[in-house]
């Protein structure tokens, strides 16, 4: 069960990058402002302090010089920094001063030649107020000025990020017109160095996998409906003739002669084989479609080309069948590979004339092991050289004539030599010159490492 975490956001990405952007930049000017009265308020005290110290400076020459304290306190007065002398008897000379919370203040001690300087003090002070009233428009105003600042951002970000994420709109509408039935459009961005080249380029390879493979499974299925039609027709025939050798016998008095009915009989004996072959093509092609579980072991390839060749020596006796070469050993499941080469020297044999030959040559090469089979028939016309191994084909030619096959054999041939790794092929006789021969298969195998 999916977890409310589990399911995509939903909310606008244009939205959501905007409110990003904008608190972003909203924590960055409080820090600015933040900063900057702190960095003012600094400044501030230090400016007050050096203008104390040169005022106190000041202070102690005018001592030395001031006739009286009123002029002393005339001269050191000022708006910037108030002073106020109190004499050794305790006289106050100058203005009262602002309260001691709202100023800077420093007290120092005059040492003047002059008669009433002698034990005066004199307090210099700074009226803070100014400095706080500066401080605040400072702040307000920068407080004012990023709040404009945000809102002039959040509306450049919704139309800038708008246009940056115009290749995801484009995206989005590319997604519905082939979920519409538009098949074959593509992005196609012009960089593929950028995040949304990347992704166009990802989103692009994906559609061309998932066509590809609405393309595979429709020709599958095309496929499995002409090999289930085909097939269909293929066991018509031999049904039939079952059923009308059945029929026939049935109706046949007790004087029927007995030859008559053994030839009947051994006419349903082929129908049954024919019949037979067919199913056990089809269950093989089956196998191999759904991974045929092999059984390998250590074999050698020639003493199975000379049990097969053997065996159709017997069945084709007007057909000089011959096999030559050296052993070869093999780690191969011997009973498929046994299938493959029956099916080759069978073929051979039923496309070769009568008095004509059949050649089987075992060898091998770095990493392989060769089997070729070659018959002195009417060969295959270079249109037909894949064709022929495809399912259910059977050529127009004479090489079909004799042989009652299902149209099966070679695509059962070749997909067992591909689950060994290997593969199943007509030879080009005319590029390789191969003397008489019509047609020759060539069957390779791994050899063991």
């Amino acid at each position: 069960m999916s977890t409310p975490s589990a399911h995509l956001r939903t909310r606008s990405l244009r939205t959501r990058v905007t409110v990003i952007a904008v608190a972003v930049l909203t924590v960055v000017l409080m820090a600015v402002i933040a900063i900057a009265g702190t960095l003012f308020t600094v400044a501030a005290h230090r400016d007050v302090d050096n203008l104390l110290a040169d005022r106190a400076t000041y202070a102690r020459q005018l001592a030395r010089t001031a006739a009286t304290p009123e002029g002393f306190i005339a001269r050191i007065d000022g708006r910037s920094v108030r002073a106020q002398l109190t004499l050794a008897d305790g006289t106050v000379v100058g203005k009262p001063l602002p309260p001691s919370e709202s100023e800077a203040r420093r007290v120092i001690t005059l040492r003047g030649t002059r008669a009433w300087a002698r034990g005066a003090e004199v307090t210099l002070s700074v009226d803070n107020r100014l400095l706080d009233s500066v401080q605040s428009r400072l702040l307000w105003g920068m407080a004012i000025t990023g709040l404009c600042a945000l809102v002039v951002t959040a509306v450049l970000l919704l139309v800038g990020v708008r246009y940056a994420l115009a290749p995801l709109d484009a995206m989005t509408a590319l997604a519905r017109s082939i979920a519409g039935g538009h098949r074959g459009e593509r992005l196609s961005p012009q960089r593929r160095d950028t995040e949304l080249g990347r992704t166009a380029v990802a989103f692009d390879d994906m559609l061309d996998s998932l066509e590809g493979a609405e393309a595979r499974e429709r020709s599958a299925q095309q496929s499995v409906r002409r090999f289930v039609a085909d097939a269909a027709h293929e066991l018509r025939t031999p049904i039939t003739g079952v059923q009308a050798i059945a029929e026939t016998l049935l109706q046949q008095d007790r004087d029927t002669p007995i030859d008559e009915r053994e030839q009947l009989c051994v006419l349903l004996v082929q129908e049954t084989r024919r019949a037979g072959r067919l199913v056990d093509d089809m269950v093989d092609m089956a196998r191999i479609d759904a991974g045929l579980t092999l059984s390998p072991s250590p074999t050698e390839l020639l003493s199975l080309v000379a049990d097969q060749v053997a065996r159709v020596a017997v069945i084709h006796p007007d057909i000089e069948v011959t096999v030559r070469g050296d052993p070869v050993p093999l780690v191969a499941d011997a009973g498929r590979i046994s299938q493959v080469v029956a099916n080759l020297v069978d073929n051979a044999c039923q496309a070769a004339p009568s008095g004509g030959s059949v050649a089987a040559s075992v060898y091998s090469t770095p990493g392989w092991a060769h089997l070729e089979v070659a018959d002195t028939g009417p060969g295959v016309a270079t249109a037909d050289r894949e064709r022929i191994f495809e399912r259910m084909v059977r050529l127009d030619d004479s090489r079909d004539r004799r042989s009652g096959g299902s149209g099966l054999g070679l695509a059962v041939a070749r997909g067992l030599a591909r689950s060994h790794g290997g593969d199943l092929v007509l030879v080009d006789t005319a590029q390789r010159g191969v003397g008489p021969f019509g047609a020759v298969f060539r069957l390779d195998l791994p050899l063991p490492v």
